[in-house]
């Protein structure tokens, strides 16, 4: 069984008045005995079929928007594991699970680890103040939630959001990784941070 299994459930996000649909990866991180979840969007049956038999040792909250929390509680409570989210995202949290706060708070320099695989959390803000990025260096690869796509940062033209503080983060944070570093997004496709660092200027410039 690979470290990583992806699946991508559909649904809506919906913030400042307005509701779009949305399609989320959800990843999957460890082996064929234990497990984490990045993400818990849209659809705890998927997910939870995903898991199988595994143990499922938390869901790791990129960040706190409803189409990546939705269904962490449901996940959660079915597999008896802990949420794990930063907490600067308890506004949007709340906005969600009002009735339920995350069990564990995410910081920068943790890490969280299943199956023999090790993440390390980079508070990477700017899409929201808690996103938080997830490296696993042996595996060559960092879960960026909604912080760095293919093609560009994640959008910062909604509340919580500052286009200034997520370039920073993509610029210290993201792109000091190795260039071969596969990048695994909150939607969409993935990339490597080679193929995204040429551009920083350009989105700097489109941003501003």
């Amino acid at each position: 069984m690979p470290p990583v299994d992806h699946l991508v459930t559909s649904g809506t996000f919906s913030l400042d008045g307005g509701t779009w649909d949305v399609d989320n990866n959800v990843w999957i991180v460890g082996d064929e005995r234990e497990v984490l979840v990045v993400d818990a969007p849209h659809d705890a049956d998927a997910i939870a079929a995903a898991v199988g038999d595994r143990r499922l040792v938390a869901v790791v909250c990129t960040h706190g928007h409803d189409d990546h929390v939705r269904k962490a509680p449901e996940l959660a409570d079915r597999f008896g594991a802990p949420i794990l989210l930063h907490p600067a995202e308890a506004p949007l949290w709340e906005m969600t699970h009002p009735d339920r706060k995350p069990d564990r708070e995410l910081a920068d320099g943790d890490t969280v680890s299943a199956g023999g695989v090790q993440l390390r959390v980079l508070h990477t803000p700017g899409h929201s103040p808690g996103s938080c990025s997830l490296y696993a260096p042996e595996l060559g690869t960092v879960f960026t939630g909604d912080t760095l796509f293919q093609g560009g940062p994640g959008a910062t033209g909604r509340s919580f959001s500052s286009f200034d503080t997520i370039i920073d983060s993509i610029r210290g944070r993201l792109l000091a990784l190795p260039g071969d570093t596969v990048v695994r997004t909150g939607h969409g496709d993935s990339t490597t941070i080679g193929a995204e660092s040429p551009h920083l200027e350009e989105w700097i410039a489109r941003g501003h």
